[in-house]
C-alpha cells in the first residue's frame, strides 16, 4: 500500500513524538465539512472540474532553455507523462493534485528516489497529513502524519512536491473555497432554500374559486370507508383530470360557479432566479472561469473566443508556471538545472 511504502521510505528520517515541541501544531484535519458542502454546489464542482481537467490534459516536456531542444528521456519526464505511481495514470495524478490545490489550498506528493537520487515514484499525500513549517533556525521542513499510527515524520523540502494556491505567508496556500467563503455560503443558502421550497410544495400552480362556502359542508365518504372534506375531494378530482403532462391542454369544465386562476411567476420568484444566476457568476469570478463555460451570461462566438484566450492567460498560465518551477527545482538535479534543463 502507498502508506506502507511511505513508512518504509521515511524509516530513517527524524521521528517526532509528543515529547518534541516540533510535534505540536503540525497536524490538521482533512476538511471541516465546508469543503464537502461547497462541492455540492454545481457551479463550484464545475469550476474545479474545468480547471483540473485543463491542467491534466496539458503536455509536459523536458527542454534545454537556451536551444529549446526537447529531451526525450528522463526519469522525471517518465513519471510526469507516464505513470507517477502504480495506482494512477499521469492524467489522474495531475487532476488529483490540481483538485486538491484548489479545494484545500495545497497539494503534496512525496518523491521516492533511487540510490542515485533520481525520482522513481510520486506519491500524492492528502493535505491533512502533510504540512510545512520553519524550525527555530529558519530551516523549512515538511511534517507528515502517518494516518495509521499518528506518528510524525520530517521530510526535506527536496523530497516533497508542494503546489500552492494563493498564499499570505509563502508557506501554505489558502483554498479558493476559504477565500470565497461568503460567496459560496450565499450560494449554499440559496440552493438550500430552493430545495426546501419545492420539496415542501410551497409553489402553487393555480387556485380554484367557488361562490359557495365549502367549509361547513358535510364530509364525503370514500369507497374505502374513510371520509374527506369537500375541498379535498374537489382538489383530488381536479388534479386527477387536469394535472400531469398527459392531461396538458385539456379543456376544463367548471360547475357550480367555480373559477380557476393560474398562479404565474411572482416578482420574488424572478428575484430568486436572478440571485441564483448572480451566485454562479460570482463563483465563476472566484475561480477565474469564463461564464460561458458555466452556461450563464450573454454569449457570442467572438466573445467566447476572447474569453477562452483570457482563460488560458489569466487562469491556467500562472498555475502552470508555478508547477513548472516546483517540478524543475525538485525533480531535476542541481547539475541538470545548471545545464539549463527545465520541465515545461
Amino acid at each position: 500500500m502507498i502508506l506502507d511504502r511511505m513508512a518504509r521510505h521515511v524509516a530513517g528520517s527524524a521521528r517526532l513524538t509528543l515529547d518534541s515541541p516540533l510535534g505540536w501544531d503540525t497536524g490538521g484535519s482533512l476538511n471541516d465539512g465546508k469543503t464537502l458542502s461547497a462541492m455540492k454546489l454545481p457551479a463550484v464542482n464545475a469550476c474545479i472540474e474545468i480547471i483540473s481537467d485543463s491542467i491534466a490534459k496539458m503536455p509536459i516536456y523536458l527542454m534545454e532553455s537556451q536551444t529549446r531542444e526537447r529531451i526525450a528521456e528522463h526519469p522525471a519526464l517518465r513519471l510526469l507523462t507516464g505513470r507517477p505511481t502504480e495506482a494512477m495514470t499521469a492524467f489522474d495524478y495531475h487532476k488529483l493534485m490540481e483538485s486538491r490545490r484548489i479545494a484545500h489550498g495545497n497539494a503534496y506528493a512525496l518523491i521516492l528516489r533511487d540510490k542515485w537520487g533520481q525520482p522513481t515514484e510520486l506519491l500524492p499525500i492528502a493535505p491533512g497529513y502533510m504540512q510545512p513549517f520553519l524550525d527555530d533556525n529558519g530551516q523549512l521542513w515538511y511534517v507528515g502524519t502517518n494516518p495509521k499510527t499518528g506518528e510524525y515524520r520530517k521530510f526535506w523540502p527536496a523530497d516533497v512536491l508542494h503546489y500552492k494556491a494563493f498564499s499570505v505567508d509563502g508557506l501554505e496556500g489558502v483554498s479558493y473555497l476559504r477565500r470565497g467563503a461568503e460567496t459560496i455560503e450565499a450560494a449554499l443558502q440559496a440552493q438550500k432554500y430552493e430545495t426546501g421550497f419545492y420539496r415542501n410544495g410551497a409553489k402553487l400552480t393555480g387556485i380554484l374559486y367557488t361562490d359557495t362556502d365549502l367549509t361547513n359542508k358535510p364530509e364525503i365518504k370514500q369507497p374505502d370507508g374513510t371520509k374527506i372534506s369537500v375541498k379535498d375531494a374537489i382538489r383530488r378530482e381536479w388534479e386527477h383530470i387536469y394535472a400531469g403532462a398527459d392531461n396538458a391542454y385539456r379543456t376544463a369544465v367548471l360547475d357550480f360557479g367555480m373559477k380557476y386562476t393560474p398562479v404565474t411567476s411572482t416578482n420574488r420568484d424572478a428575484q430568486f432566479i436572478e440571485s441564483r444566476a448572480a451566485s454562479i457568476e460570482d463563483i465563476g469570478r472566484l475561480f477565474n472561469i469564463p461564464l460561458y463555460k458555466l452556461g450563464v451570461g450573454k454569449q457570442t462566438y467572438a466573445s467566447n473566443v476572447q474569453a477562452a484566450i483570457e482563460y488560458m492567460q489569466r487562469t491556467l498560465s500562472p498555475i502552470v508556471a508555478a508547477a513548472e518551477q516546483e517540478d524543475t527545482y525538485k525533480l531535476l538535479t542541481p547539475g541538470e538545472q545548471q545545464r539549463g534543463l527545465q520541465l515545461r
